[in-house]
């Protein structure tokens, strides 16, 4: 493996930041002149990021690390009575690298987006990737995110080989299937509740080139759209699709199926992909852009969009669409929005999904103008890691009035099926329900989570709210 020296000599493998960047604040002042911190929703909460290229100096004390804000909700945020929060993006080096097995080792802070940027020209992508790429390594392990191949590879903690962590009590230590391993599995899906993350070693996978052999697919509604998302993974490892979640009737969940793989060099097109450029919301939207009128009008337009054979698809238009855009959730406008997300296990049936969908589409509030659907594969070792078999929903949501009704209406659901939420992106379900969906698997994480720190001294505004942590 390479060492960090020789990882340093080759220019083309430094992250682009500036080095002199010292111990800076985050966010601007909200009103009243109070430090203001939003998640990816726009939902404010008060708090201060603090940045530091020195994680271990910069979490010594503090109560909850930050990569780049993108979990929806208030995972991200302090809790009552503390403001800091110890901001990771400063601390973004490569330490080691091997570019036979492709194991990486890396500062939390560095985002998926460099090693994207890095790594696919020498024919390395990361195992597991969520919707965006701009996520930090942290993050990444923290939400054991999931993406398009989750019914092949599982979640990324599943590809982490080890952490370097410091804990409640101020120690930093190496933490991995072997070695702590209760904190180990905790840690992945731990929502930054077990300890600061500070380093993260785990393995590349390879790549034959850098385009996607890819297909589009319209389907009728949602018996047909889970029948193909079921058989598209017999043979495509990744899958994923849009659906119209406002149409009712016969036309309930119809949509657009996508499936792909990393196709041949003989699949491939001349070129290497070459990176996007990117538009810009530049400013917050008014609020009432988005109504059932708007969202009604842009899912049947998205259904009405030509879909297409197999072909070679660019890899940042197949796994990050809404990257195309930077700062795409300002066409929320101020009241900001809240992503529902959710799985539904293969055990409660088929028709699990329309009776969701039915509920959804019956509940004031319930018009999503993004809703997509993901097969999952075998739940993984991690405590509270969100995925299991079955498929996951996930519906973008404006906030009004009637958005905490909505969701626990949903929630209710969601319960009745036997499934659960991801935390990542919850920024509204009630104690009651998170309890009653995990059960056994939350007891298990808070008996390790009191081991490590037994006065729960590592919190955030979400633990609080959903963990009844003290505040």
């Amino acid at each position: 493996m390479e060492t960090a020296d020789s990882v340093a000599a080759d220019q083309t493998l430094v992250p682009l930041r500036d080095p002199s960047a010292r111990l800076v604040p985050g966010p601007s002042l909200g009103p009243g002149g109070q430090p203001t911190l939003v998640g990816w929703g726009n939902l404010p909460g008060p708090g201060v990021e603090v940045r530091s290229e020195d994680l271990r100096a910069l979490t010594a004390g503090r109560v909850l690390s930050r990569g780049l804000g993108r979990a929806y909700g208030d995972s991200a945020l302090p809790p009552p009575g503390e403001l800091e929060v110890a901001g990771t993006v400063l601390a973004d080096r490569i330490l080691a690298f091997d570019p036979d097995t492709g194991i990486m080792r890396a500062e939390a802070g560095l985002s998926l987006h460099e090693i994207n940027r890095l790594m696919i020209p020498r024919g390395l992508f990361p195992p597991v990737t969520p919707g965006t790429q701009f996520v930090t390594l942290g993050g990444a392990v923290a939400a054991d995110v999931h993406g398009k191949n989750h019914h092949v590879a599982g979640c990324f903690g599943q590809h982490v080989r080890r952490l370097l962590m410091r804990v409640a009590d101020g120690r930093v230590l190496w933490c991995s299937p072997e070695d702590h391993p209760d904190l180990f599995w905790a840690t992945i899906g731990g929502m930054g509740l077990t300890g600061h993350i500070l380093e993260v070693e785990f393995r590349m996978d390879k790549i034959p080139s850098t385009w996607i052999w890819g297909e589009t697919i319209r389907v009728p509604d949602i018996g047909d759209y889970i029948r193909l998302l079921k058989e598209s993974a017999r043979d495509w490892p990744m899958t994923m699709g849009w659906i119209d979640c406002v149409s009712r009737g016969r036309r309930l969940g119809r949509g657009v199926l996508f499936r792909g793989r990393w196709a041949t060099p003989d699949e491939a097109r001349a070129k290497p992909a070459q990176p996007f450029s990117r538009l810009t919301v530049p400013f917050m939207l008014p609020s009432w852009t988005l109504n059932p009128l708007t969202v009604r009008v842009f899912n049947a337009g998205v259904y009405r969009k030509p879909t297409h054979r197999q072909k070679p698809v660019h890899w940042e238009s197949f796994f990050y669409p809404l990257d195309k855009v930077r700062h795409w959730n300002r066409a929320y406008g101020r009241k900001g929005f809240t992503q529902y997300q959710c799985v539904l296990p293969d055990a409660a049936g088929p028709e699990a999904a329309r009776r969701f969908l039915e509920v959804l589409t019956t509940t004031k509030g319930g018009a999503s103008f993004l809703c997509v659907i993901k097969d999952c594969g075998p739940q993984s070792e991690a405590m509270l890691s969100f995925p299991t078999r079955g498929i996951s929903i996930a519906l973008d949501i404006p906030v009004r009035k009637d958005t905490q009704a909505l969701v626990d209406r949903l929630n209710e659901a969601t319960l009745a099926e036997g499934g659960r939420i991801y935390l990542a992106k919850d920024a509204f379900t009630r104690p009651e329900h998170f309890r009653a969906m995990e059960g056994e698997r939350l007891e298990r994480f808070m008996a390790v989570r009191r081991r490590w720190d037994p006065d729960l001294r590592l919190r955030s505004a979400q633990s609080v709210r959903v963990l009844g942590d003290p505040s």
